[in-house]
């Protein structure tokens, strides 16, 4: 017994590295959220949606059905959720070439999956591919918010417990809302059909 012990010992010992080596790994890889208060973002009073959302609607029905029973709220975020969000978003942002709308809001239109396209198209793109993985929609926001050219921008904003997260098609780094350099303007309303809300304590 005893000239077996140091081996075993030894090879506790590996598998309590190898643990604490993961589980450092898996801290690296999932976002770091800042401070409580500010991990997620706060919804005000309900909005119209863009006009340009509501001929989305109509041309995507199933992509704006209304959930039958809205239960629960933020997801939480495992390793599994974490890398379909990282793999989506860099899928997407590889698969559409970027083109800019020339014609305003009058030619404007929101495309699941174009081979090109604006950030309309991969905001809805990303959500689409997230819902046909099971994801439920409550936690797939489109947002709309403002460079700090003036120019308006869409994004896809998941909501999960360690935070708000932005997916973006002009970094491929996901970030929490709070870290992202715009103005939010107003956010798809979790659970409410078809209706958005305006962001912060002034749409309250």
């Amino acid at each position: 017994m005893q000239g077996t012990s140091g081996p075993v010992i030894a090879a506790a010992i590996a598998i309590m590295i190898g643990s604490i080596h993961w589980a450092r790994a898996a801290l690296l890889a999932m976002p770091r959220v800042p401070q409580a208060d500010i991990a997620h973002i706060e919804l005000g009073r309900p909005a119209l949606p863009p006009l340009t959302y509501t001929m989305f609607c109509l041309r995507y029905e199933t992509e704006c059905r209304p959930q039958r029973s809205f239960r629960g709220g933020p997801m939480r975020l495992t390793e599994k959720r974490w890398a379909d969000l990282r793999e989506i978003n860099r899928t997407v942002n590889l698969a559409i070439e970027p083109a800019r709308n020339k014609f305003g809001l009058v030619g404007e239109t929101w495309t699941i999956n174009p081979s090109r396209g604006d950030c309309n198209d991969y905001a809805v793109s990303k959500r689409h591919e997230l819902l046909r993985r099971g994801w439920p929609a409550r936690v797939l926001l489109l947002s709309e918010v403002v460079l700090s050219s003036g120019e308006h921008h869409l994004v896809l904003l998941v909501r999960t417990r360690s935070g708000d997260l932005v997916l973006d098609n002009l970094t491929p780094q996901i970030q929490p809302w709070s870290r992202t350099p715009y103005r939010w303007v107003r956010v798809q309303s979790p659970g409410r059909d078809r209706l958005w809300a305006i962001v912060g304590r002034e749409g309250v």
